[in-house]
């Protein structure tokens, strides 16, 4: 075996002296080449070692290349840099990355949690266990694969202190995973968080944005407040899910949820604003409710009983309601005795008066009534509105006169496109009139049935049977 050596030894030699090129595995090694190999079985390996004995190669030449089993890369040695960097595309020019495999990988404990160093990149590699809660400080943490690369903590709390960046990571284990207060932002995207005691809270951050996060069996979901802007988008969360799903308190300049599904199942709630949040502008889109919950959200106590949310949220979204200015309705209804009816006497010729009668409201969307016969509008924006009235009217006497009924908005600018006339012709007779018409409203302006009478000297009486006035 010693002397095969020495002769292939020697072969290699010589053919080294005797031309430039050499083949191994080809006859005909490329000219631009002085060691062409070629094999369609097998393959060249470089040394292999760990980082602590790559680190201790004494006066690296400048290209010496080996294979890094801890980090689980090819490296090379930048004599202009005085340093080994890392053949990986993705980490050629980042000198702030540390690969986790264990705790042990993570900077060291202090005051009671690991604080990672800020604008790091932390890339977790197979499941991690820790028993310290992690301080993002502004760091990012991430995977590869959400499902092979996963944060595991038994109790407490995973993440604690200022936000950072969360990507493409499982997190598990029976924790709460959020208990953070501070940042200027807080990333997490391509998550998976399951069987966690509860996805924790978030507040005080400036800016947090949740995307393609998918929550699976946690016992309690997360409570947001305080944060300036809130963009929740894809949160898919699971039938296995207890609990509150995601609650809003304090101060919030911008919520907006998009797509997505929350499947609330006997005793769990989606959204809660009981807490009367104070929100500049909330927006649920395309997210889909179902599930066997007889309250999927736990409403603002501030708004009227059929409604959910404030002027400030539009809603749109299947499986709840609808709230929106665009879907914005009220009736407002004469509920007397339709035999009697209710009286009115006319002012002078020329002079419009309004209907006394009608104060009971069903359908308030966006709308309220604060007198009777009248309908305000309480919607966010100006918006174009259908108006229908409807009367059944009877003249008592003045026979042979005649009358007109309009809307009128803010009790001074008729609509003069409603206006219908009633004529008296008989004081037994009973009339049915109605009105109908377009109008732009402004928040707070309200809407009425007036009349006026339009002929003759003196007043006159009429009897209202039935009044209804429809917005939408």
């Amino acid at each position: 075996m010693k002397n095969s050596f020495y002769f292939i030894l020697i072969v290699f030699i010589s053919i080294h002296f005797v031309k430039a090129q050499v083949g191994i595995g080809t006859d005909t090694p490329s000219n631009s080449s002085i060691l062409d190999v070629e094999s369609t079985e097998e393959g060249v390996l470089l040394p292999r070692m760990t980082s602590a004995q790559r680190s201790a190669i004494p006066g690296p030449a400048n290209g010496l290349t080996v294979f890094d089993t801890d980090l689980q890369a090819y490296y090379f040695y930048n004599e202009n840099e005085s340093s080994w960097e890392s053949l990986s595309s993705a980490r050629l020019e980042r000198d702030n990355y540390v690969l986790i495999k264990s705790q042990e990988d993570f900077p060291d404990a202090s005051g009671g949690a690991i604080t990672l160093d800020s604008n790091t990149f932390y890339e977790i590699n197979g499941p991690v266990n820790i028993d310290t809660p992690l301080n993002l400080n502004g760091a990012y943490l991430a995977g590869l694969d959400a499902s092979e690369d996963v944060l595991i903590k038994n109790s407490g709390n995973i993440f604690e202190g200022n936000g950072g960046s969360i990507r493409n990571l499982s997190i598990t284990g029976g924790a709460n995973v959020f208990a953070l207060s501070a940042g200027s932002s807080l990333l997490v995207q391509n998550t998976i968080i399951s069987n966690m005691a509860s996805v924790g809270t978030v507040s005080g951050i400036g800016f947090v944005f949740l995307s393609n996060v998918q929550y699976i069996n946690n016992s309690n979901g997360v409570v947001y407040s305080d944060i300036t802007n809130l963009l929740l988008n894809n949160q898919a969360w699971q039938a296995g899910n207890s609990g509150t799903f995601e609650k809003f308190e304090g101060d919030f300049h911008l919520i907006q949820k998009a797509s997505g599904f929350s499947i609330a199942d006997t005793g769990a709630v989606a959204i809660d604003v009981s807490s009367n949040p104070n929100v500049d502008e909330g927006v649920i889109t395309g997210t889909v409710f179902s599930g066997s919950s007889v309250t999927k959200i736990n409403k603002y106590t501030s708004t009227p009983s059929n409604t959910n949310f404030t002027k400030n949220w539009f809603v749109q979204a299947p499986g709840i309601k609808d709230e929106n200015d665009d879907v914005a309705t009220g009736n407002i209804y004469y509920d007397g005795d339709l035999n009697t009816g209710y009286g009115l006497t006319s002012a002078a010729v020329g002079t419009a008066f309004k209907l006394t009668g009608g104060a009971v409201t069903s359908n308030l969307l966006r709308f309220s009534s604060n007198a009777v016969n009248r309908l305000r509008y309480e919607g966010k924006e100006a918006k174009a509105f259908s108006i229908n009235a409807s009367l059944s009217v009877r003249g008592t006497n003045r026979q042979g006169e005649f009358y007109s009924f309009f809307i009128r908005v803010n009790g001074n600018t008729t609509l003069n496109r409603t206006n219908a006339i009633f004529y008296v012709d008989n004081i037994t007779n009973v009339s049915s009139i109605s009105l109908s018409g377009t109008v732009v409203l402004n928040p707070n302006d309200y809407v009425e049935i007036w009349c006026q009478k339009l002929t003759g000297t003196q007043s006159g009486n009429l009897t209202i049977f039935s009044q209804n006035l429809n917005i939408n």
